[in-house]
């Protein structure tokens, strides 16, 4: 009996990559007692018939709560905005929860096991997005002196989803958590807190980003337990990239001491020439070594 599971989605889009995600997984001997589970959100039967052999349970991803039909059509993969709070209901015969998005991959096992740890006694393990060297995602144009515009990620979907200027201030220049990667028990009553705050932000902001904004909301604003988690557990590359330490064959913080990445996220595309490495992964990007020498390597998983 697996009493812990990794769970992602997908749609038919993103299946080279979800695909990945889970041979990343399978590569580490210490998977063997942990479930794969799969969210489907649009992916073929072809596809299905294939991930059968490699993972533990696939369930279709459903609207957990219902959105304006208008806002959804033919985006089947804007599931994963609403489903990924109601795991437990999906897949409820697991102990604790580690959500990984498609479009990130595991290179160090020890991640993983963080994760587990981390959301023991009903805590969100979970990783903000900001450390050493990462763009700063807020921004503050001032205006007449006292006056200040502001631009942040969570301040603007809360404006967005109307949940009130208070709240919207409290959230400005709140370190924003990434959902892309994050632990939770199955009887942990943050569950039921971030639904709420989902509910909250789906009724007048966006879908997409909707569900971001509400576990910002259970952390800062409602104050739920969190064990933050270091960078290296989910690397997103696009607000730093990594460099590559050509002895161990593996990507590592760019800055001393060079921990290893544990969880790579390529959220928000890795760009060249107007591609996206998520989409083609051909595409190869200038990284540095750690002897500060440059090579073309991709960031997607590889054998």
């Amino acid at each position: 009996m697996k009493h812990n599971t990794i769970v992602s989605l997908a749609d038919a889009n993103y299946f080279d990559l979800l695909n990945e995600l889970i041979d990343s997984i399978k590569s580490f001997k210490e998977s063997e007692n942990i479930a794969i589970c799969v969210l489907d959100a649009g992916l073929t039967e072809n596809q299905k018939n294939l991930l059968k052999n490699k993972v533990d349970e696939i369930k279709k991803a459903e609207w957990d709560i219902s959105v304006p039909s208008h806002k959804v059509k033919n985006k089947e993969w804007l599931k994963s905005q609403v489903s990924r709070a109601f795991l437990p209901r999906y897949f409820p015969n697991y102990e604790k929860y580690l959500w990984i998005d498609c479009d990130a991959w595991v290179q160090d096992w020890s991640s993983v096991d963080l994760y587990f740890k981390a959301c023991e006694n009903g805590k969100l393990g979970i990783t903000q997005t900001m450390g050493p060297g990462y763009k700063i995602m807020s921004k503050v144009n001032w205006l007449f002196g006292k006056i200040a515009i502001i631009k942040s990620q969570n301040f603007k979907h809360a404006i967005s989803s109307k949940i009130g200027i208070e709240k919207a201030r409290k959230l400005a220049f709140a370190p924003h958590v990434n959902i892309g990667v994050f632990s939770l028990e199955k009887d942990s009553s943050c569950w039921n807190n971030w639904q709420n705050n989902l509910n909250k932000t789906l009724s007048a902001g966006n879908i997409f980003g909707s569900e971001g904004l509400a576990i910002n909301m259970s952390v800062y604003i409602d104050e739920v337990e969190t064990e933050f988690l270091p960078l290296n557990c989910n690397w997103i590359a696009s607000n730093l990239l990594p460099k590559f330490d050509e002895n161990l064959k593996i990507f590592v913080e760019p800055y001393l001491p060079n921990y290893k990445i544990g969880i790579m996220h390529l959220a928000a595309g890795i760009w060249k020439d107007k591609k996206d490495m998520r989409m083609d992964r051909n595409i190869q990007i200038e990284i540095k070594t750690l002897k500060n020498k440059k090579v073309l390597k991709s960031l997607r998983y590889s054998h």
